[in-house]
């Protein structure tokens, strides 16, 4: 039986572009002095399971609980693996000018792995960061290749300076990099399929660079995707007034509400599949049954088999809630 959120134990990636915020701000256990990129939170992927760290499912991984109680968590809808991986990304340098498949491309370029829709949402940002998202009216296949070869790539790009409180949805088939010095979350579907086109001539100890996968990535490009730029929740900065909900993002595979004060408040959730970031403060999170204490950078599922869901901020907070659209699920 399942009672209250599910929380799992944080698992920290080392990454060539990463840094050490996730300990620094959002308090991860980082197990030494690298330099880490992302912290996956909530993951029922294959190359990472995530591990209950409280409750009466405590010890027990998502692939378990998916197993015996897929309905229960993720609804009506209920599909063999968990449909999102949750992570918080520490952009200290520059990820790679990247694209993801969307559900046909993947079949025959990763087969095995699944389709890659995914949001940001902000937290803190450095002068000097970046954001690249979508192309340039205009650019074409044969520009790309000849950019990449020659390290001109971003002039391809649409770019702006991320703000904290930008939020943005990068469809699959989207060209996208940032770096800088932006610490955020992100919210994707249950994918680990990246295709780089340049990874800024960056090598590592041996003089090798990574693998870049040029012609992959121009298949799974949407041209007809121009330039993307982020949304900014109405109730941004009234972390310290009476608590309020706004609605960020809609896309077909989750909704995004950005929920901030100080005061008690439903979350607009009930019977259906939800997940939580705590991006400030701390508090309660709670069904009727059971409530669990967050502390900003903690993350939590909150199953589809409870009718109601509050928030209990100790103090002034804000959160972002994703939600399931069952509707949409069947076609991704």
């Amino acid at each position: 039986m399942l009672t209250g959120p599910l929380v799992f134990e944080s698992s920290p990636r080392p990454m060539v572009w990463g840094g050490r915020d996730l300990a620094n701000v959002l308090n991860k256990p980082l197990p030494d002095l690298q330099i880490y990129g992302e912290a996956w939170e909530v993951s029922d992927h294959p190359r990472h399971g995530s591990i209950a760290r409280s409750g009466a499912n405590v010890g027990q991984s998502l692939r378990r609980l998916m197993e015996e109680h897929a309905e229960a968590i993720v609804g009506h809808n209920s599909a063999d693996r968990f449909p999102w991986l949750l992570k918080w990304l520490d952009c200290n340098d520059w990820l790679s000018v990247q694209v993801h498949p969307d559900a046909d491309q993947v079949k025959t370029l990763w087969p095995g792995e699944g389709p890659k829709n995914e949001a940001w949402f902000v937290l803190k940002t450095r002068p000097g960061a970046r954001v690249w998202s979508g192309l340039l009216p205009g650019v074409t296949a044969q520009q790309l290749r000849e950019t990449a070869a020659d390290g001109t790539i971003a002039n391809c790009l649409h770019s702006f300076e991320p703000r904290p409180g930008d939020c943005l949805y990068l469809p699959a088939g989207t060209v996208h990099a940032v770096g800088g010095g932006v610490l955020m979350a992100e919210i994707q579907q249950t994918s680990d399929a990246t295709f780089r086109l340049f990874d800024w001539n960056r090598v590592d100890a041996h003089g090798v660079g990574r693998q870049l996968h040029l012609e992959e990535s121009i298949a799974c490009i949407d041209w007809n995707r121009g330039p993307v730029n982020p949304v900014r929740a109405d109730n941004l900065g009234t972390e310290s007034e009476a608590s309020t909900a706004a609605n960020v993002i809609d896309s077909p595979f989750f909704s995004l509400v950005h929920v901030a004060g100080n005061s008690e408040i439903v979350l607009p959730c009930a019977s259906r599949l939800g997940a939580v970031f705590l991006l400030h403060g701390k508090g309660t999170l709670a069904d009727s049954s059971r409530g669990e204490q967050l502390i900003a950078g903690d993350t939590a599922i909150l199953p589809a088999c409870s009718d109601t869901w509050t928030w209990k901020p100790n103090g002034p907070s804000a959160l972002l809630l994703a939600m399931a659209v069952y509707e949409q699920w069947a076609s991704s």
